[in-house]
């Protein structure tokens, strides 16, 4: 191996690390393709099942993505699964990835201690903003969100294209409602940036930043870093302020 090869591995094991365990190849390969453009400079490892996870020893994993496949949550696979993961990246906050809305099964996830539950019919901003929560230390469960909107623990009768359409446009004119600064701060806060990272990658001073940081929790009624980034998604996600107990 080349001395160059050695420096790129060794800086790949270095920078934060996105694990993502899918059987299907285009699904895991599409999901690595679309975090790679949102996370520039992180590592990501996709895996076909956990019985690999040994090939992620030693990286600094922040998240780890695992595909549901159908299982129910209390099937002895998953558990299994959550077990080997748990066993090498106890710190790894655990999403997983699922191909129905279920919110019987997505709260019985969070209750498990799943950081985040995203089924393939979440449009790609809201999934990667509902990443950029679990990054930053929240929890996203649109199901939920979803339920409390109905009063009910099942997800909603189906909406026509037309109402779709015109939900998705008033949530996001709902999000853009910040300056062209505030939303940069937010792109980077949103990545996990601290304030001196943020300062330094748009030529600020610590104190415009903090400023800025400032209008920004005003403006979304946070207290915190870790409260902005849940308001967004949380508006992007129906508008409500709190996940069911």
């Amino acid at each position: 191996m080349s001395d160059i090869a050695r420096t790129k591995r060794r800086l790949g094991r270095n920078a934060p690390t996105v694990i993502i365990i899918e059987h299907s190849t285009l699904a895991r390969t599409t999901v690595v393709k679309l975090l790679q453009g949102e996370l520039a400079g992180w590592n990501f490892i996709d895996l076909i099942s956990t019985e690999s996870l040994d090939r992620a020893l030693g990286a600094e994993v922040r998240l780890i993505a695992l595909d549901l496949a159908g299982r129910s949550v209390d099937s002895t696979s998953l558990r299994d699964d959550l077990a080997a993961i748990a066993a090498r990246f106890p710190e790894a906050p655990i999403t997983l990835l699922s191909g129905t809305d279920d919110a019987i099964i997505a709260r019985q996830a969070l209750k498990m201690g799943i950081r985040g539950f995203f089924s393939t019919s979440l449009p790609i901003d809201i999934a990667l903003a509902g990443l950029r929560l679990v990054l930053a230390g929240g929890t996203f469960f649109p199901q939920l969100l979803g339920a409390v909107a109905n009063g009910s623990n099942e997800p909603g009768p189906a909406r026509t294209e037309a109402e779709k359409s015109v939900d998705d446009r008033t949530q996001y004119l709902a999000i853009a409602d910040f300056t062209p600064r505030e939303t940069d701060i937010l792109a980077e806060l949103q990545s996990g940036c601290s304030n001196k990272v943020i300062a330094g990658k748009l030529n600020l001073s610590g104190h415009t930043v903090k400023m800025h940081l400032q209008h920004i929790m005003r403006k979304l009624q946070a207290q915190n870093r870790t409260e902005v980034v849940a308001r967004l998604v949380q508006r992007a996600a129906g508008g409500h302020d709190a996940l069911p107990s």
